[in-house]
């Protein structure tokens, strides 16, 4: 459901999340969520982009129709000869076999996506609201201090103490059950450790387990739901090839892990 107002108060609490997680103080006390200057804007909605899997493997059809249709409006105008009906039966069969559908119709550019789409931007200023501050969730230290200009200064950003409470704080506005799979330390495990990741995983209750295969096997990741112990390490060198991918991934974002 779009409900803005759970979003909002979502929002605010993380943003406190966000503020609890810096190694900084100003004026000698820890900053507050006063002290940072921040604007978040709440959409419902989110359409097909070109980096899109669904749009990028339904390129092929696309661009046979659009010269089908360049035949036909060829045809309408005398430029050349052809059956009109002919192409637009051709057409029909194109729009049909593209692999990515949505209510019947092949998925394009532009095309508002189906289901819960909603999802929050925010902005967050790099200096606190006296713009004398520099308040950077990118910092390599997490908690330490260094001299400047005489004075031991606080540093750093406790990435990982963020992405916890924030999974705590959502959980907790939105009545969810988070699975182990869907879990940050579980997600950090499988990249730092995939054998603290896998015995962990393998000692879920069996429904748990199936949950989360399940979960994985819908994000991708070529796992079948059930794994024999004799089968053990073979899936253990499945997780480290997937973990290579993971790496990528994040290092691809602009925090990380």
């Amino acid at each position: 459901q779009n409900n803005s107002q759970d979003l909002k108060t979502y929002t605010r609490e993380l943003m406190k999340d966000y503020v609890a997680s810096f190694n900084r103080e100003i004026n000698g006390r820890p900053i507050t969520i006063d002290d940072i200057k921040y604007y978040a804007k709440i959409e419902h909605q989110r359409t097909f982009k070109g980096t899109d899997k669904q749009i990028k493997e339904n390129q092929p059809f696309a661009t046979k129709i659009l010269h089908l249709k360049t035949d036909i409006r060829n045809v309408q105008e005398g430029r050349a000869e052809g059956n009109i009906r002919k192409l637009q039966k051709e057409i029909s069969r194109l729009e049909r076999l593209a692999p990515h559908q949505q209510n019947g119709k092949r998925i394009v550019q532009g095309m508002v996506k189906d289901g819960n789409q909603s999802h929050i931007h925010i902005i967050v200023s790099r200096k606190d609201a006296s713009n004398s501050v520099s308040l950077s969730p990118g910092s390599k230290h997490k908690a330490s201090e260094v001299e400047m200009h005489g004075k031991n200064v606080k540093r750093g950003f406790d990435r990982d103490k963020f992405f916890e409470k924030a999974e705590k704080t959502f959980d907790k506005t939105f009545g969810y059950k988070r699975n182990f799979a869907e879990t940050y330390k579980a997600r950090k495990d499988f990249v730092k450790n995939p054998k603290l990741y896998f015995a962990a995983l393998m000692k879920l209750p069996a429904n748990e387990r199936a949950l989360a295969f399940k979960m994985m096997t819908k994000t991708g990741l070529p796992i079948v739901p059930s794994i024999p112990v004799t089968q053990a390490q073979i899936a253990l060198r499945v997780f480290k090839r997937l973990r290579r991918g993971a790496e990528i991934a994040i290092k691809s974002s602009s925090i990380g892990i």
